[in-house]
């Protein structure tokens, strides 16, 4: 029997254990769902106490029932994904960038000592600079705002790559590249079969950070000279006084948000080797 065949069942039973049951699926959704009713609950009470502010009102539409209409009007009429593709566009663009830099740089950092003593200071002091504050050397330094946006969600991006995929390649242990080369294995090989699977859900984890802060970076970003996008969106309904379209398109930033962090996870979900509740 071979030792894939082996190790399959154990795996197997592993995964069966892991699965949670009817009983913790509906405790986790009524967990969801008891965090969501009261998010609204204390938005609904903000817009309640905004509406019967004579000094307020002109702002009771952040309150939830015109945010939640007119967030519906736009998804139907479009608007909404109008909105969202440009910002989805320059997220994909800035991290597939930092991340075809930020895990090879990771993987020197977590396996070379020298690389890593030589780095860790300039590494440290640009990590620590606010992406915004690239903002004017990025509005000189590209010819087009767009890629002035792509730059900046980069200079968020990079940092949790790298970290997090040193992070990953630090914590493996040192006999199995010492069996991997002792079986014959190349340097590609051992990066294949030993350095990706092992490192996998760190830098899947580095990535999810990135997202996270790059999409906190997206909306300011987006204030700089382009006519697309959700940060223009709230730009744009904020100087109309729409402030329903306003709340609705802050909304509609955290759900694409959530959808993006859940996608990640799940990848993660299915690369770890231990089981999470």
């Amino acid at each position: 029997m071979s030792s894939v065949a082996m190790i399959s069942p154990i795996r197997r039973s592993r995964v069966a254990s892991g699965l949670p049951s009817l009983g913790g699926r509906m405790a986790t959704t009524l967990g969801d769902l008891s965090g969501v009713a009261v998010l609204l609950a204390l938005w609904a009470l903000g817009g309640w106490l905004i509406a019967r502010n004579p000094a307020t009102v002109a702002f009771a539409g952040f309150a939830p029932e015109p945010a939640l209409r007119r967030l519906f009007e736009m998804l139907v009429d479009g608007s909404a994904l109008a909105a969202a593709g440009p910002s989805l566009g320059r997220i994909a663009c800035g991290l597939v960038i930092a991340f075809m830099l930020g895990a090879p740089l990771g993987i020197l950092v977590g396996r070379s000592v020298l690389f890593r003593r030589a780095t860790h200071v300039p590494f440290q002091l640009l990590r620590m600079v606010s992406p915004l504050a690239w903002m004017p050397i990025a509005i000189l330094a590209f010819p087009t705002w767009n890629a002035a946006i792509i730059f900046l969600i980069f200079a968020a991006s990079i940092w949790p790559i790298i970290f997090s995929t040193a992070h990953g390649l630090r914590k493996l242990d040192p006999n199995w590249f010492r069996l991997a080369h002792n079986l014959g294995a190349s340097r590609l090989q051992i990066l294949l079969a030993v350095v990706l699977p092992a490192a996998a859900q760190d830098v899947l984890t580095g990535l999810r950070l990135a997202l996270g802060v790059a999409w906190i970076v997206l909306v300011p970003a987006e204030y700089l000279g382009v006519t697309s996008g959700l940060g223009y969106a709230i730009n744009d309904a904020r100087d109309t006084l729409d402030y329903p379209r306003l709340a609705a398109t802050v909304v509609l930033i955290g759900l694409i948000g959530s959808f993006l962090d859940a996608l990640i996870l799940a990848v993660i979900a299915r690369v770890s080797w231990t089981h999470e509740d």
